[in-house]
């Protein structure tokens, strides 16, 4: 199934992305012209406004708003009831629940909110927290006792009781029969929303699906019009890989379901709305709703709608296009404007991935502008149905007077449990209908749910929050956003390539969700596909071996990538020679210069992302992402290292007696052999020479033989940028030649990343010449990298980091997960979730834009994991599903069950999981166990609990520990890579003390008194 679309539709998608990460300032002009003209009178908004917010102000108000607060997400005691709402209730053993509650409760102070509330109700709740923090905190005499055999078992079924009154306070059912039994006693007109996050399996999607077709068949039978009922819809709970890189999948599949659900709706003239998600997948729901809207047997019904979010920068022309698609449908389009819910998410994802500004605005004021620009289109609009879900009293004024100017019937809706005391006051005087959104679902679905509601209404800037309280005078809050918006020039938050300040710029990243960009990286693979890289490319100038090596695309065996020629060993030490004839003339450059030369590099690397990539592709086998993250970290290394230097390398000034003078600074060792891996055959090998050269060492290179076409390229691209010829050398080859080049004498240092055997061979090479001096090695190996997870993690989450850890980059990270230890009262939830989520893996070619595993690196690679699998076969779970005609090194991603951690003996570098539950209480010796291993890589925890973090901390012997989300991708300067015991000597690779291993401290001490005495000293003293 394909869905059509319309030329004039497309193009307008094309303008809405022109939008997508918009300068803000430039966008927001635009607005404020828009919405200057005649018809926004903001006196008349403000003086409507004002009569609703003294209403609001001088009403009593609920229990919850006076609960919120008092217990604001700013304060500690807050955070620590938003922690118990969102783990509490799924927690299924009491010894754990037990466990939070001491964590989040014992922990607080209470008794500073003792009184505080204007509600009796939160000063009751506030006085029995207090209690209950006594009871589970006390550790003596009787009181302990009690607390322990009646205490805790009370504070927790008082717990529990509070928290399924906080969640029916924005509930309105656990099933669509209650939701409607509910919404006709309080004869509420509803948008049901049946609740649940993305869906991680096709058996999660199945189950969302015939939720929804359940709600529309009883909601369609109990409607009356004209006041009916409506259902929400979320596109991700349609299909479990609901991402830009599978449009080619999501946009057929979920357009053949919701067009199933909107027949059933038409059946019944039910309004189906589309709920609005994160920016990234915006392109494909328009996609998806167009595809359902020109439907022909759908003609006769209007009832389609879908959400707008007004703090996307893309909403006005969201709305155009909506509009655009009414006039051509001739039918209504619905739309519901609403603020969003995904902020701190969208520049969280922008940040990290480097992009060149957010795809929201930063400032309220500014979404506040945003939503009046919108709704003034849609109140103007022929083909838009108009609803607005807003809590703010003053955007209510602003519509109602639009209203009244052009009488343009219309639709207010607010959230259930927010928002009804104003629309009470708005109805009252307005012949408006008023729309509560409901969701409806148990208690595991609600509680992503109720934690962001209880963001929302928490957070200090909230109008809802603000509204009560006493110190925000109402002046402020009726201030004009035109105004506000015209006084700010700047984005609230650090745009994502200044965000580590003057120190350095970030990487930019190329936005995937964007078919534009994906396009050119197609159009890049496919020009170095036909490309061929000449032995003349990587061999050495030295060199006169004719012998050549074809590279292959470890994806398609019968693509020759490439040809290099290697080292021969005869030629080391001419070229060891060449290096240590540099090196005086090197080391003597300034600091500032070579840091120069690493910026020029880093500049050329961001340049040339595109080839880069595709190269990385198709030597290494990585995916489109993998490959982007690499050149970005391998810029990253070359900026954060030339800054480092600038810090490090200027001769400090130490303290002394009179009379002296005591410096110390650091100096080049020498000349450095650096050895490099096939995995990351870009960052790694990069980020070693760059370190070893910025320090004022030369440098002898050696890639893995593997992949020496990318190492080429980058040693061509130092030498373009300043590095002499002689100072930096390539010499591809296999291990005989990495031996002789650690061997050699004159070499003065190893910075190696691989294997931890290679590097106990290379440290005994280093010491095997009695007559050589002592040099430093610099290693980072290997790890059986493990992580814990308790049952007050959320399935879902942890799934989610899981696959990313485990099976992406085939497994093919040093810090990639091998052991996953879950606790026993939810391992079999996770693993059923896990196996669910492996069966939608895509493994292939990674030019596929689709393909999220691409091969192994070499036959050798694949034979040593399948034959690994052979010997345990007994103990697989599962494997992923693997395309058996696939021309490639493909390895199926393996989940193999074990009862310890000693049963896990090797480290198997591949898409193979192990996998073992472990008993409530014996985690001190689970961790014991893990650390048994000898290995110290990485580790990953999942969990709710403080006291378990501060447990592990101080247990885990490990380099890098992970918290509550993936084990993967360390950013450099972030988060410093390396490991302890078999894992790496330290210091950690983009770290502030990486750099020192380069180096040798020099002090220098002068007697300034040999001249004749200390002149300063004199010229002070009183004769």
């Amino acid at each position: 199934m394909s869905a059509t679309h319309d030329s004039a539709l497309d193009a307008t998608i094309v303008s809405i992305n022109q939008h997508y990460r918009m300068a803000e300032g430039k966008l927001l002009s635009g607005l404020v012209a828009a919405l200057k003209t005649h018809e926004y009178q903001f006196h008349k908004t403000q003086s409507m406004a004002r009569e609703f917010l003294d209403a609001l102000r001088q009403s009593p108000g609920d229990w919850l708003t006076a609960f919120l607060n008092e217990y604001k997400i700013s304060n500690a005691e807050g955070l620590a009831l938003l922690t118990l709402s969102e783990a509490l209730l799924r927690i299924p053993d009491t010894a754990t629940s037990s466990q939070l509650l001491r964590d989040k409760i014992g922990s607080a102070d209470w008794a500073s909110h003792r009184g505080q509330a204007d509600s009796w109700l939160v000063n009751g709740a506030t006085l029995g927290l207090s209690m209950a923090r006594s009871l589970l905190s006390d550790e003596r005499g009787v009181l302990h006792q009690l607390a322990t055999r009646m205490g805790a078992p009370i504070v927790r079924n008082v717990a529990i009781s509070a928290t399924r009154l906080l969640a029916n306070h924005f509930v309105l059912g656990e099933t669509i029969d209650e939701a409607l039994a509910k919404a006709k006693q309080g004869q509420l007109l509803c948008s049901f929303d049946m609740l649940g996050e993305a869906a991680r399996t096709r058996r999660d999607a199945e189950r969302y699906f015939h939720a929804y077709a359940d709600a529309i068949e009883k909601v369609g039978r109990s409607n009356a019009a004209p006041a009916s009922h409506a259902i929400s819809v979320k596109l991700s709970a349609l299909y479990p890989r609901y991402e830009p890189l599978q449009a080619q999948h999501a946009i057929p599949a979920i357009s053949e379901k919701l067009l199933s659900l909107a027949k059933l709706a038409a059946c019944y003239q039910l309004q189906l709305t589309v709920d609005a998600e994160e920016s990234d997948r915006l392109e494909m729901s328009l996609r998806i709703i167009e595809h359902v809207a020109r439907e022909k047997s759908l003609r006769d019904w209007d009832g389609l709608s879908f959400a707008v979010q007004a703090y996307q920068k893309r909403a006005l022309p969201v709305l155009q296009w909506a509009d655009e698609l009414g006039k051509r449908l001739k039918r209504m389009v619905g739309v519901r404007l609403v603020k969003g819910a995904y902020w701190d998410t969208e520049i969280k994802r922008c940040q990290q991935a480097g992009l060149s500004d957010y795809p929201v605005f930063t400032h309220k004021a500014a979404t506040d502008v945003s939503y009046l620009a919108c709704a003034q289109f849609m109140t103007k609009s022929e083909w838009i149905r108009c609803a607005f879900a807003t809590h703010n009293a003053l955007t209510v004024s602003q519509i109602l007077v639009w209203h009244q100017q052009n009488g343009k019937r219309i639709e207010f809706q607010r959230l259930h449990g927010m928002g009804a005391e104003l629309y009470r006051l708005v109805t009252a005087e307005h012949d408006l209908p008023c729309r509560v959104y409901a969701p409806v679902g148990g208690h595991r679905e609600l509680l992503a749910y109720l934690v962001r509601r209880m963001l929302e209404n928490g957070a200090n800037s909230s109008f809802v929050q603000q509204v009560r309280r006493d110190d925000i005078d109402t002046a402020l809050l009726l201030s004009d956003p035109v105004n506000i918006v015209s006084e700010q020039q700047r984005p609230a938050v650090t745009l994502p390539n200044q965000m580590f300040g003057n120190a350095r710029s970030n990487s930019q990243g190329l936005d995937l969700s964007d078919a534009t960009i994906r396009n050119s990286i197609q159009e890049a693979i496919d020009r170095t596909k036909g490309l061929q890289h000449s032995s003349e490319t990587i061999s050495t100038a030295t060199s006169s071996a004719n012998i050549t090596k074809q590279i292959v695309n470890p994806a398609d065996l019968s693509q020759v990538i490439g040809e290099v020629t290697p080292t021969s060993l005869e030629d080391i030490h001419q070229i060891v020679r060449a290096a240590k004839s540099a090196q005086s003339l090197w080391s003597n450059s300034t600091v500032s210069e070579r840091a120069q030369c690493l910026e020029l590099v880093a500049d050329k690397l961001q340049h040339e992302m595109l080839p880069l990539m595709s190269l990385l592709i198709l030597e290494a086998g990585k995916t489109r992402g993998d490959a982007m993250n690499e050149v970005r970290e391998a810029i990253d290394f070359c900026r954060y290292y030339a800054a480092e230097a600038r810090r490090l390398m200027t001769e400090t000034a130490l303290i002394g007696p009179t009379g002296e003078s005591n410096s110390l600074l650091l100096a080049s060792r020498g000349v450095f052999a650096c050895i490099s891996p096939w995995n990351f055959p870009l960052a790694i090998f990069l980020g070693q020479i760059s370190a070893a050269l910025v320090t004022g060492n030369c440098v002898i290179a050696k890639p893995a033989p593997q992949t020496p076409l990318i190492a080429a390229i980058v040693i061509r691209i130092f030498h373009e940028c300043g590095i002499p010829a002689n100072a930096l050398h390539l010499v591809p080859g296999d291990g005989a030649v990495g031996e002789a080049l650690v061997s050699h004498r004159d070499i003065n240092g190893v910075v190696f990343t691989g294997s931890t055997l290679t590097a106990r061979r290379i440290a005994q090479a280093l010491l095997n010449d009695s007559a050589r001096p002592l040099v430093p090695l610099i290693a980072e190996t290997g790890g059986i990298n493990s992580m814990i997870v308790d049952s007050t993690a959320l399935p879902e989450q942890v799934v989610a980091d899981v696959m990313t850890s485990a099976f992406y980059s085939a497994g093919q990270r040093c810090s990639a997960l091998r052991l996953l230890c879950v606790q026993e009262e939810i391992y079999e939830s996770v693993i059923n979730l896990l196996q669910g989520a492996m069966a939608e893996l895509r493994i292939g070619d990674p030019s596929e834009e689709d393909v999220d595993i691409g091969p192994v690196i070499d036959l050798a690679a694949k034979e040593h994991i399948e034959r690994y699998l052979q010997q345990r076969r007994n103990d697989i779970l599962y494997r992923s599903p693997l395309d058996k005609q696939a021309d490639g090194h493909f390895v199926a991603p393996a989940l193999l069950a074990v009862n310890k951690p000693q049963s896990v003996v090797q480290e198997v570098f591949g898409p193979v999981l192990h996998v073992m539950p472990w008993k409530s209480g014996s985690l001190p010796a689970l961790i014991d166990d893990i650390n048994a291993l000898g290995y110290g890589l990485t580790m990953g925890i999942h969990t709710r609990l403080d006291s378990t973090i501060n447990m592990v901390r101080a247990l885990a012997k490990v380099g890098n520990l992970y918290v509550n989300r993936s084990m993967t991708g360390a950013v450099v300067g972030v988060q410093p890579f390396g490991g302890e015991e078999l894992s790496g000597t330290g210091f950690k690779a983009g770290g502030p003390h990486y750099l020192l291993r380069f180096c040798t401290e020099r002090s220098v001490s002068i007697d300034t008194t040999a001249a004749g005495g200390n002149a300063s000293l004199l010229n002070n003293f009183d004769h």
